[in-house]
């Protein structure tokens, strides 16, 4: 059987170690040799000197990707080693993190050096495995200094390091870590190949109101393996193993200034199959864009105005009281408030502008429960009546800490029996962000039906949103995620 993992350096014979399982080659040779055009399900570590633009390893990592092999590092981790806005965001997200593994120092000036995810010195571990996976390529050194100004580390640079530039002291070291690193993936490759392709869902097991129950989650996976996936739950930890899918499907809720978005993001520029897109969070965690959207393509609305002052006069004006305001990206009816008298108006709006440039205001209509129709592939999927919770005006009730309180009842009915005008208006919503797999919201007031939000990565438990369809449910979505595989494989079924 051929060996799925090939070691590119640009000059085998410096190369110090032969690691079983793997197949060492020159870096010219695997750019020009067909042998390595035609193969299938490789895994490329990169290990050339640079990954300069249009130097050979680039090469290396962008013709990796062309053949629809595994290249760590791909070209969009590169790209994001070049960026330093991604680097000035991942110093921020992991800035507990820093302060707490750089604390004990007492320089201005540290630089860690990452060999496959670890470092020399064990309390630099878990920093070293963040920064790994945020930066997946296999040898890195990231450089931090201390601002007295702010009394803070921050991480000014981080880059990959070439074999060549590991200090004599440290080679040793980086060689063990290889041997463990490559013995470690052996036992995946060996069951991947047995399926056809490899799905990562994502989760948050802390997550407090996930997207999934863990008894949705067992019939996503069951469905998986049917079809033909060999998938695996995954979570934020494992960002740099994205390369070694070939889709991945989010059961985390979402937002833009998240690790979820930046998971799509990576996983699209990879050329895994995505559900739900980067586009698709972009545009329905922002309800400024969907008020937008949704106004100019004539899809009916409750009466809406975008905010940017602490002036209540004109909402009075236009929508009156009762009124419902909104943070453009709150989500699970959170960051959303009803406001009854006008006294409290001017505060509120003035609360939530301290966080967003723009608020959404709208009429309210009141109604005992909201409409969710699942659509996926631009299909009508399932349809929920969720009511509202006991003496309350939402689905959900939220005490001021954020924790849930209360939810309402629901029900699930065959697509059958939902009025047309409610299944229609949810396809012309969700069509215009995209042929994902969203829940778009409405309320129908007699004849007249109104849209609430389309939501990307919607809710789908078990026993709730699956109770008319069952296992199918499942099944059908992981047969269309398996359709974009085949597409972008160029594999026809025919």
């Amino acid at each position: 059987m051929p060996l799925d993992t090939l070691i590119v350096v640009d000059d085998p014979s410096v190369w110090p170690i032969e690691l079983p399982g793997t197949e060492l080659v020159k870096a010219r040779r695997y750019l020009t040799d067909p042998a390595y055009q035609n193969r299938r399900r490789v895994k490329v570590f990169n290990l050339c000197r640079s990954y300069r633009y249009q130097s050979l390893g680039y090469y290396v990592s962008l013709l990796a990707e062309a053949r629809g092999h595994r290249p760590l590092p791909g070209v969009s981790a590169i790209q994001d080693l070049k960026s330093t806005s991604m680097i000035r965001t991942v110093s921020d997200d992991l800035d507990e993190l820093i302060q707490k593994s750089l604390r004990p120092l007492r320089s201005d000036e540290f630089v860690l050096s990452i060999y496959l995810g670890r470092n020399l010195a064990k309390r630099y571990d878990r920093l070293s495995q963040q920064l790994f996976s945020l930066f997946p390529a296999p040898f890195l050194r990231a450089f931090f200094v201390y601002s007295a100004k702010r009394q803070k580390w921050q991480m000014q640079n981080i880059m990959p390091l070439a074999t060549s530039e590991i200090p004599e002291d440290h080679q040793a070291f980086a060689l063990q870590m290889a041997r463990e690193y490559f013995r470690g993936i052996r036992p995946r490759a060996a069951r991947r190949s047995r399926a056809r392709f490899d799905l990562a869902i994502l989760v948050n097991t802390n997550e407090t109101e996930p997207p999934s129950n863990p008894r949705a989650l067992r019939r996503f996976l069951r469905a998986a393996r049917e079809i033909g996936f060999a998938p695996e739950l995954i979570g934020r930890n494992d960002f740099g193993r994205l390369a070694e899918f070939d889709a991945l499907f989010l059961r985390e809720t979402t937002n833009v200034n998240h690790h979820t978005y930046r998971f799509a993001r990576r996983a699209a520029a990879e050329g895994l199959a995505v559900i739900d897109t980067p586009e698709s969070i972009l545009k329905c965690t922002n309800k400024v864009f969907l008020a937008e959207l949704l106004r100019r393509h004539r899809i009916a609305i409750p009466d809406t105005m975008i905010l940017h002052r602490a002036t209540p006069e004109p909402v009075l004006e236009t929508l009156g009281l009762p009124c419902i305001l909104k943070k453009p990206d709150g989500s699970f009816s959170q960051g959303v408030v009803r406001v009854d008298r006008p006294e409290l108006l001017r505060r509120q709006i003035a609360a939530l502008l301290a966080h967003s440039d723009l608020v959404i205001a709208q009429r309210f209509l009141p109604t005992p429960f909201d409409w969710r129709i699942g659509i996926f592939d631009r299909q009508p999927l399932y349809a929920c009546r969720y009511y509202m919770a006991d003496q309350h005006w939402q689905i959900l009730r939220h005490a001021p800490d954020g924790s849930l309180l209360d939810e309402g009842a629901w029900d699930t009915l065959p697509l059958t029996e939902v009025p047309r005008a409610v299944v229609s208006t949810a396809l012309k919503a969700a069509n215009l962000i995209g042929d994902g797999l969203y829940g778009v919201d409405l309320k129908q007031i007699g004849s007249k039906v109104y849209v609430i939000e389309v939501n990307d990565n919607p809710n789908i438990d078990a026993g709730v949103e699956d109770a008319v369809l069952k296992e199918d449910l499942y099944r059908r979505i992981m047969q269309g995620i398996m359709r974009r595989v085949e597409i972008r494989k160029g594999i026809n079924r025919e």
